[in-house]
């Protein structure tokens, strides 16, 4: 597997190393936004992110920067040497016989919903918001309008979606700093016991309940999951006015990675199953919502 020219440049430069000591060079994986090389450079192990199709339109890399240098030295992100705000480039140390979570063990959703809360409590802040309405519109325009979607009932349903607003705006929120792509592959698990997130790309000032829906509808959660996944954030108990706006926010975010989804299919990008099941959560929890409040 060879990394390009440019890759190797960057690396050479930034380590400070000739290209010649650039070793064991292995794809670790092609991400749904990016892809990523481990490599080798005087005895220490790296990964390298290159930016994938359609990123430029996707990802504000300025943002991004700006979230890791709020993120620096607090042991919540990995360990970044070198992030480009222009190209998206980025290089971190590898994180030695690491793993993500698995969604389906609750020991490790449970620490995963901890380090999340953990994180939400340091009240971190951006100038940036992650606005959920403004980025549906978006990737909407991006894909080509409503009219383009590959969903015949897609007015429909973004009209049932954008009413939740309504509901979600008059809600108490918890505004700050929040990962926003907090899916399950994004925990690290180290060997020595130890949770990190990684790949901040669409993080900003939100509500941090959204990070609680994104792990769910990523992990393809069925409604008794789900409330086992809010339990375990809010150990202490979760009011049902906020377990309501998190059903919303289900919905919302399904819509939302829909289509953005619809986008990367243009792109020549298809996402199968995930982006279809994205669309059930924006549809089906619409319903969810409605007929858990009409239970008073």
């Amino acid at each position: 597997m060879k990394l390009d020219k440019q890759s190797i440049e960057i690396i050479s430069r930034e380590l400070n190393i000739c290209k010649e000591d650039i070793r064991n060079i292995v794809e670790r994986k092609k991400g749904m936004t990016n892809r990523s090389f481990s490599f080798s450079a005087n005895e220490k192990k790296y990964i390298m992110r290159i930016p994938g199709e359609g990123t430029k339109e996707l990802i504000n890399r300025s943002y991004e920067s700006s979230v890791y240098a709020v993120l620096n030295g607090m042991g919540i992100c990995d360990h970044v040497i070198y992030i480009n705000a222009d190209t998206g480039y980025k290089i971190s140390e590898y994180m030695e016989d690491s793993r993500v979570c698995d969604p389906k063990k609750p020991e490790d959703v449970k620490q995963c919903m901890k380090k999340l809360r953990e994180f939400h409590t340091l009240n971190l802040t951006v100038e940036h918001t992650f606005d959920l309405k403004y980025q549906i519109l978006f990737y909407e325009r991006l894909f080509g309008g409503s009219s383009k979607s590959c969903h015949c009932d897609y007015n429909t349903v973004k009209q049932n979606v954008f009413a939740l607003f309504s509901y979600v705006d008059r809600m108490d929120k918890h505004w700050t700093l929040c990962h926003v792509d907090s899916v399950p592959d994004n925990f690290l698990f180290t060997k020595n016991g130890e949770v990190f997130l990684i790949d901040w790309e669409y993080a900003g000032m939100q509500d941090a309940d959204v990070d609680i829906a994104m792990f769910a509808i990523y992990a393809g959660y069925n409604k008794d999951m789900v409330e086992r996944l809010i339990d375990a954030y809010y150990v202490e108990g979760c009011p049902r006015d906020r377990r309501l706006k998190i059903y919303c926010y289900i919905s919302i975010c399904g819509l939302l990675w829909s289509n953005w989804c619809e986008y990367k299919h243009l792109l020549g990008v298809d996402f199968g199953e995930y982006a279809v099941r994205q669309y059930l959560y924006a549809s089906e929890y619409c319903k969810v919502f409605r007929e858990e409040a009409a239970k008073g």
